[in-house]
């Protein structure tokens, strides 16, 4: 790692204050270095964290947020406070491993054009296994479905060597992701709108857009205990992705496709509100109803957003984009793992 650049990581934290004594550790372990720095931006917690962090934590460095502005915007207030040449976002709840840092930032040195880079992301509780966000590396399909390497909705792949080599990806986790100070601040920073979920997959389609690269490193390991905030199958957590997948489609998408997979993106959640009604899921339900109000509501901002975006894109085709449903291929073709969806995004 080059001792001319400095690196930042910065952990968002809220209310979790239970979760420093086991996971902070390994960070400051493996992140000894002058010309690196630990912060944990507290997003105005109501537990002990601050003073937890004072005692037990000296070196670490404290980001004091007034409020809780969420995880988009909470990073892009903390960030405006830390200096450094590459930040690496991770969350409170990953262990680390020696030389995830290096191998991460090498791949920045090697070319110019890569803006983001994930490392390879196990689970903390099944460390033989791919963990959900983020497992080996983000892509959607052609409607904006969100999936990994290693994990195909909410199916994951044990870790058997598959995904041993470095690769173009389209999205890198939040949970764990390298990005240039640059990069991020010329693309604006995340979403603050998008609250949580999905804002990192916005930013990276964003970066793609204006010519940069998001690759993944699996030199660099971690493992994520995940579900920390909200679980997997929270109403507020139904509510979020289905509105920001709606904003991301929006904002991101080129002009070429835009009607068209808006429109089939919209069928296809009143399909999934349907499938909800008969599961008996009425929470889920009606988190899609208002997340579509609020797509509706926020209109006129991401009419504004979208021409801004629009003015600065550079690339529109992006063969990290899985070109057919990845929904189909779950629920109907019963495709489980990444290599059966025969997807080289490398070609």
């Amino acid at each position: 790692m080059p001792d001319d650049k400095k690196v930042a990581i910065v952990i968002l934290n809220w209310n979790g204050e239970k979760l420093f004594d086991t996971f902070l550790p390994s960070v400051i372990l493996n992140s000894k270095s002058p010309n690196i720095e630990v912060y944990v931006a507290d997003n105005a917690s109501t537990d002990n964290s601050v003073n937890h962090l004072k005692t037990n934590f000296p070196s670490v460095k404290i980001i004091v947020l007034d409020k809780n502005y969420g995880f988009a915007e909470g990073y892009n207030q903390a960030l405006k406070q830390v200096n450094a040449d590459y930040y690496i976002l991770l969350n409170s709840d990953v262990e680390v491993t020696p030389n995830w840092l290096k191998a991460g930032i090498e791949l920045f040195e090697k070319d110019e054009h890569t803006a983001v880079v994930q490392p390879k992301i196990l689970s903390y509780k099944k460390p033989h296994k791919f963990e959900y966000a983020g497992a080996a590396g983000g892509f959607i399909d052609i409607f904006g479905y969100p999936f990994c390497r290693g994990r195909i909705l909410n199916r994951t792949e044990p870790d058997l060597g598959q995904f041993n080599k470095p690769a173009p990806i389209f999205w890198a986790s939040g949970a764990c992701m390298f990005i240039k100070s640059e990069a991020f601040r010329k693309a604006g920073g995340f979403d603050g709108e998008f609250w949580a979920h999905m804002e990192e997959i916005d930013l990276c389609w964003r970066l793609k857009n204006q010519g940069f690269k998001i690759l993944y490193q699996p030199a660099s390991v971690v493992f994520h205990l995940g579900g920390g905030t909200l679980s997997y199958d929270s109403p507020q957590k139904v509510y979020l992705n289905f509105r920001n997948n709606l904003f991301m489609l929006y904002k991101n998408l080129p002009p070429t496709w835009f009607h068209r997979i808006l429109l089939t993106r919209m069928v296809l959640d009143g399909v999934a509100a349907v499938k909800f009604i008969f599961g008996f899921y009425f929470q889920s339900f009606w988190a899609v109803v208002k997340a579509h109000a609020s797509f509706y509501r926020n209109l006129g901002k991401l009419i504004r957003k979208r021409k801004k975006l629009l003015q600065l894109a550079t690339v529109e085709k992006h063969p990290e984009i899985f070109p057919k449903s990845i929904m189909w291929k779950f629920f109907i073709q019963k495709k489980r793992k990444f290599s059966e969806l025969n997807f080289n995004p490398e070609k």
